[in-house]
């Protein structure tokens, strides 16, 4: 085995500014978008400082900004919004309301039909707004039939990330691929051109998570489905006519059969060791943990009020009808599109705008490492959970706005009179790309436009669609990949993937790349992998004297494959909230997923394309 001679100092550079921005994107502290835009500083000014020229080729620093005018950037862009207008007019109800009918005669065939049209609409719309109808959707028929969502929510979140290899257009990851081979000087691929590998592969796989998959997961009594909402921690802050005031905490527990427990006591700035003679004082703010229903017993019987904390300030009127006879709780999941998302309530204004009380917020598997902080100043995640109260036409008004995802089976999915509308002008956006009348980033483009034209969208609507993170992580990895194919880092990359592979054949080679891929995928961004991959692939091709179709695709697909972790996808982290989902209940159920799809595709690539 012989390794190729070292990469010129640039090319080095750029292989370890790589290798940093992998590692940097899989840490969950730092945020996407902040990791992407140092990435991207980095690499220009490093190349600002040191111009690189070698063998004709000359490399001016901007060069590396040509990412925000790439058109599967704009492509990415267009068709979150144009996905957008469809969720926020409710266009696809009319598939949730024949699924949820369906459900109660046949729940077998319901589960596959259901994976089906998740996997079919996802292979066109990107997949957040399909999993935001089908959650409520199925969350419902657990109600009705007593059976556990659990066993079914996760196989339906796989399911649209198998639909979105169908096409170029099924995710952002399948864009920024041809992009990348077009940049190349390549021949593109068409919309349809892996649909086969795709729906053979995919059909394996559907077929495992109908099947299989829900005999896998841990039967759970989740809390939408038993009836029984789920634990939160919430603020109880105790009034100047509460029978606990000048008492010890004993007392408080008395009152309540010992049920309510304590976990910090905070007075003022202040937060106090907690002991069963600690003496209450009016203003106190207990800190407890337990479910609504028990939450709003506690505040009857201690004569206290639920967080907000500074609500003892505000007197019960017309204004602040918080004990009226309307009242409902509600719970709500923070979306990725959601204004909620990345900032507090404090911020947004949340009380203000919708006139909701939060009582409570609900993180799966994480503990909120300052609990004793104001409920309105913790920042908010893709995938919290609040529990709100408030008037129930408030409630419905914010049902009706889609900016939050609201786990209430029993209330209908918006439906508006644009829908059609809406669903009318994603069929042309679709069509017209598909019959190669238009680019996609064209249509898709037309597609936005003629969605906040014909009000199916508000520009606010439109702009809270696009994200800041696919934005800069998009950007920087197409920098980093034009960067490695223009020094030579993706050749030498190629070079020694080709040596360590020594005389493997081909389709060795290629079952190795998806496997990669499939690994970087579940710990960092899908997005990037790709990026970085497919430039180092297309040279493996080139150095092996083979097409490079097949070696495109296997990083393709396997940068696709974010099944196994549930930070891999933003899918993942809604479904594993909703159906209380653990770490290794991904594990579990996904990692199979990650081998049947790399033991199809290493088939099928090389004997459809070799």
């Amino acid at each position: 085995m012989n390794l190729p001679l070292p990469p010129n100092p640039h090319a080095v550079f750029v292989l370890v500014l790589t290798a940093f921005a992998l590692i940097l994107f899989s840490r969950e502290k730092v945020p996407l978008e902040s990791s992407s835009l140092l990435v991207l500083v980095a690499l220009i000014v490093g190349f600002e400082i040191f111009p690189f020229a070698e063998n004709d080729t000359v490399i001016h620093a901007v060069e590396f900004f040509s990412g925000f005018g790439n058109e599967a950037l704009v492509a990415v862009c267009a068709l979150m919004v144009a996905g957008q207008g469809i969720l926020r007019t409710g266009g696809l109800e009319p598939v949730g309301r024949f699924l949820a009918k369906l459900w109660k005669s046949s729940p077998s065939i319901s589960l596959l039909l259901t994976l089906l049209v998740g996997a079919f609409i996802s292979a066109f719309i990107n997949n957040v707004p399909v999993v935001v109808l089908l959650l409520p959707v199925l969350i419902s028929v657990s109600l009705k039939t007593k059976s556990p969502a659990s066993s079914v929510l996760m196989p339906m979140g796989f399911s649209t990330l198998l639909g979105g290899t169908c096409t170029t257009i099924g995710t952002s990851t399948n864009l920024l691929v041809v992009s990348v081979v077009a940049e190349m000087g390549l021949e593109t691929f068409d919309m349809f051109d892996f649909l086969l590998p795709a729906v053979l592969a995919g059909s394996v796989g559907i077929a495992y998570l109908w099947l299989i998959a829900p005999r896998m997961i841990t039967k759970r009594d989740i809390a939408i489905t038993d009836g029984t909402p789920r634990i939160f921690a919430a603020h109880l802050a105790v009034l100047k006519d509460s029978p606990i005031v000048g008492a010890p905490l004993s007392k408080a527990l008395e009152l309540t059969d010992g049920k309510m427990k304590v976990t910090a006591l905070e007075r003022g700035e202040d937060k106090l060791f907690i002991h069963q003679d600690l003496i209450l004082q009016a203003g106190d703010h207990l800190v407890i943990r337990d479910t609504p229903v028990n939450l709003k017993e506690y505040e009857k019987l201690l004569k206290g009020t639920l967080y907000p904390a500074d609500s003892e300030d505000i007197p019960i009127d017309d204004d602040h009808p918080l004990m009226a006879d309307d009242q409902q709780l509600a719970e709500i999941v923070v979306t990725e599109g959601s204004p909620l998302n990345g900032t507090t309530l404090s911020n947004y204004r949340f009380s203000d705008r919708y006139g909701l009380i939060t009582l409570a917020l609900h993180r799966t598997g994480k503990k909120l490492k300052r609990i004793h902080k104001e409920i309105s100043d913790i920042r908010l995640m893709n995938g919290d959970i609040l529990l709100v109260q408030g008037p129930r036409e408030q409630i419905s008004e914010l049902k009706q706005r889609s900016e939050v995802l609201i786990l209430d089976a029993t209330v209908d999915l918006p439906f508006s009179k644009k829908a059609p509308v809406a669903m009318f002008i994603m069929k042309g956006v679709i069509l017209t790309a598909a019959f190669g009348l238009l680019p996609i980033a064209v249509s898709a483009t037309l597609g936005a436009l003629l969605m906040i034209l014909t009000g199916c969208l508000s520009w606010r609507d439109a702009t809270r669609a696009m994200s800041a993170q696919v934005i800069l992580i998009v950007v920087t990895s197409l920098a980093l990949g034009a960067a490695m194919l223009k020094t030579g880092g993706a050749d030498y990359l190629g070079s020694v993937f080709v040596a360590l592979a020594g005389n493997a054949s081909p389709a060795f080679v290629i079952s190795g790349l998806i496997l990669m891929m499939a690994v970087f995928t579940n710990i960092i961004s899908n997005n990037a992998a790709a990026v970085i991959g497919t430039p180092i692939a297309i040279s493996i091709a080139s150095q092996m004297g083979q097409p490079p179709e097949a070696f495109i695709l296997a990083v393709l697909f396997g940068a696709n494959m974010s099944y196994a972790t549930p930070m891999a996808y933003k899918t993942n982290l809604l479904v594993m909230n909703a159906g209380e989902y653990t770490f290794s209940d991904f594990l579990k159920v996904g990692i199979p997923l990650v081998f049947i799809m790399w033991g199809m595709l290493s088939v099928l690539l090389p004997l459809l394309y070799l």
